[in-house]
């Protein structure tokens, strides 16, 4: 099954030199657009309202109809999808319990 990974630097000038051409894909231009939307969110619940949970559905339709299994990681965060409800909320324990140690140890 498909994995994705998170990338790990970017390329100089956004397309490796090249201009965007119309009809075309630009992932800077929808990073763009989804910075200012996140920005427009003044709290941390109306950036999981507006952004975050529908990112996160979309994600799990698409993910979904195609089998996917993705563990996609930036810099300073991760984003995975299992296709299973239990593999979920296991992951989600476990990511719980890291956090709550690191801010036992912070």
């Amino acid at each position: 099954m498909p994995r994705g990974n998170g990338p790990k630097g970017k390329r100089p000038g956004g397309q490796g030199g090249k201009k965007p051409q119309s009809g075309k894909s630009d992932p800077d231009a929808f990073m763009r657009d989804l910075i200012a939307r996140m920005d427009a969110c003044g709290t941390a619940e109306k950036l999981n309202d507006e952004v975050l949970m529908p990112f996160v559905l979309a994600l799990e339709k698409v993910c979904g109809a195609r089998g996917y299994v993705m563990n996609i990681y930036g810099e300073t965060a991760n984003i995975v999808f299992s296709g299973n409800a239990e593999d979920a909320e296991a992951i989600y324990q476990i990511v719980e319990a890291y956090m709550d140690d690191q801010q036992d140890d912070g």
